[in-house]
């Protein structure tokens, strides 16, 4: 089911989302949750979605990496010595684009859908949907960190 996207200034887009359980993720709740947000962030043609973009304080995403794919208490465990410019919008700032500085790659560990750990090394727009991401769950927007 396609759930509204809150936009700025809606307080929980500030807010610090708190860790997911792993017994949670197996329920048929979760995983209608995980689907949920595919298709809210597919419908609004994103690359990425974070649960308090919906309205949910839980550490998930969904980042486009081939296809849509969720990660659930995502962490950046790595990343590149060099940044980049990447120039952003947000599903939740609608209307605004500017450039930020992100990290070219970066190491991420996460749990799966079926609550497994997994890591993956990213780079180049993957990398810099999974930054984007994460900062949500942190209760950063892309306009916090704009260079230009």
């Amino acid at each position: 089911m396609i759930k509204i996207i809150l936009t700025e200034p809606n307080k929980i887009l500030r807010t610090k989302s708190s860790p997911v359980d792993p017994q949670k993720i197996k329920t048929p709740e979760f995983q209608a949750l995980i689907s949920d947000m595919i298709e809210t962030m597919t419908d609004a043609d994103g690359v990425g979605l974070a649960a308090n973009q919906i309205g949910l304080i839980e550490r998930v995403i969904i980042a486009t990496i081939k296809e849509p794919t969720p990660f659930i208490n995502p962490k950046i465990i790595g990343h590149s010595i060099l940044k980049t410019d990447s120039e952003e919008g947000c599903l939740s700032v609608p209307g605004r684009w500017g450039v930020v500085k992100r990290w070219r790659s970066v190491k991420i560990k996460a749990l799966d859908k079926a609550g497994k750990e997994t890591r993956m090394n990213l780079k180049g727009l993957p990398a810099i949907v999974l930054q984007h991401e994460i900062d949500h769950l942190d209760g950063i927007l892309f306009i916090d960190k704009l260079v230009k």
